[in-house]
């Protein structure tokens, strides 16, 4: 089940920036898994809350707009870095919205991981109307909300499988 958008809000209040550098510097020390999140900057919110979700599954996401050393105008510097970056992390996972699906970027940085032969992940999201990541999309795993009698959470779903694995550091 994709994502509700409102629960990424819910989890976002819940977001604090201290919490996050700490866990990007710890990152670099131990080799949990890292993941670069392909997503729209008009998505902060959601980002947020998607931050929060993974770092209760230990897991850590790159996200370039609290990277400093990413030029302040997008240009192909920019574009260089975000390569170097793809190619340093173990994941890539595409934060699918209405917002990501009509970047000019968006698209550009999955063709790049899937061209660089990285496990690749959506994460589907609703908005209570309509469902986002389907499409070409669909040819890669991804990450949706789960349940089963004991667990409520998020999940990994390879391709065309109904039953998932619950997410941690270890099930990427």
């Amino acid at each position: 089940m994709p994502i509700s958008k409102s629960n990424l809000i819910s989890k976002s209040t819940t977001f604090r920036q201290s919490i996050y550098e700490n866990m990007q510097k710890s990152a670099s020390l131990s080799r949990r898994k890292s993941a670069f999140l392909c997503h729209s900057h008009k998505d902060e919110t959601l980002v947020k809350g998607l931050l929060v979700l993974f770092q209760e599954a230990d897991v850590d996401l790159y996200i370039d707009w609290n990277d400093h050393n990413m030029p302040d105008i997008p240009n192909a510097e920019t574009a260089r870095k975000i390569q170097e970056k793809i190619r340093g992390c173990d994941l890539f996972l595409f934060l699918a919205t209405a917002n990501s699906k009509a970047s000019r970027w968006c698209p550009w940085e999955i063709g790049y991981a899937d061209s660089s032969k990285k496990g690749i992940y959506i994460i589907p999201t609703s908005d209570g109307s309509d469902t986002y990541g389907n499409e070409y999309l669909e040819l890669y795993a991804k990450i949706d909300e789960g349940s089963d009698n004991t667990k409520k959470g998020l999940a990994v779903f390879e391709v065309g499988k109904s039953n998932g694995r619950w997410l941690s550091s270890s099930t990427l």
